[in-house]
């Protein structure tokens, strides 16, 4: 099977009135919003490096696609379409067909068409490039803290670290294994956050190094967490406190909304205040005990 039947037989699927020219041409035709602000985003993912090589093939192709929606989501967008850049090994059609089960699973749930990409040979490696739109002024950024705003998140930070350790240990059924698998984009809170909050991202690389992008970026402020009011499921609360505070704070892999809220506001329900923005640079961080020390740096690098 040549990279054009492949193509034909795993990755044509139905799309929405928006695409004029899908796959199998040398390039999408595309019809944008009208009025509307184009968001794009890129994120590779490499066997062994950012999912582990024994993840089921249905999972791998899910996962690609949700860490790709979770940059739009933390800017607001609704999703609209996506390109893949597949590098295989073989062409095993067990493995590409539950791979795009998985891939479109998701995208039908979030409503975005796979427009084109390529394919060729090579170690596994998946490239997503994405694409939503949102209304001129309304896009979520990160450099629209101030300080006094309240510091929030949505979902359980720690869940992906959390997750990551079940899955090493052989556990694919707990909750935090099931997220790490198949994270959900939090779409629906990047849309109804959409020109209310202060500053927004995605926390994939750890609570505190990506908290530290919103303060960089809004001029070198600081923060204050916490502890006590990080949001936890019963597997993060059965751990010792440092443990758990460990995975909370650097872990990554959540992919919830941190955000910036006005001061004296009741944050959104379902979401979580933790602290607070501050002038100075820096992160405090406030211990049950009544403890207070600044944060460590922490969370993912690739290099």
């Amino acid at each position: 099977m040549d990279e054009f039947a492949l193509i034909r037989r795993y990755f044509h699927h139905r799309q929405g009135e928006d695409v004029v020219l899908g796959p199998g041409d040398d390039a999408a035709l595309l019809s944008p919003p009208a009025g509307e602000q184009l968001v794009m985003t890129l994120d590779t993912s490499v066997a062994g490096r950012h999912f582990p090589e024994d993840m089921p093939a249905a999972d791998i192709g899910y996962r690609c696609l949700a860490v790709n929606l979770s940059d739009l989501a933390a800017m607001g967008a609704t999703p609209r379409w996506f390109l893949l850049s597949l590098t295989l090994p073989e062409a095993d059609p067990d493995w590409l067909r539950d791979f795009s089960a998985g891939l479109f699973e998701l995208a039908d749930q979030a409503g975005i068409s796979l427009v084109g990409g390529d394919v060729t040979r090579g170690p596994l490696n998946i490239a997503i490039q994405a694409t939503g739109s949102v209304l001129p002024g309304r896009a979520l950024r990160r450099d629209g803290a101030r300080p006094g705003q309240t510091l929030a998140v949505t979902g359980v930070p720690g869940l992906g670290g959390m997750g990551l350790r079940h899955w090493r240990a052989g556990v694919r059924d707990s909750q935090s294994a099931r997220h790490f698998a198949r994270p959900w984009p939090a779409l629906e809170w990047g849309m109804a956050l959409s020109g209310r909050a202060g500053a927004a991202l995605d926390v994939s690389d750890g609570l505190l190094q990506d908290l530290g992008h919103i303060l960089s970026a809004s001029g070198d402020l600081g923060a204050e967490l916490v502890l006590a009011d990080l949001p936890v499921n019963d597997e993060l609360a059965a751990l010792e406190a440092e443990d758990r505070w460990a995975l909370q704070l650097s872990g990554g892999d959540d992919y919830g909304l941190l955000f910036t809220w006005p001061a004296g506001v009741a944050v959104p329900a379902g979401a979580r205040a933790i602290g607070r923005i501050t002038d100075g640079p820096g992160v405090r961080l406030h211990y049950p005990d009544g403890r207070v020390s600044d944060a460590e740096p922490g969370g993912w690098r690739h290099f």
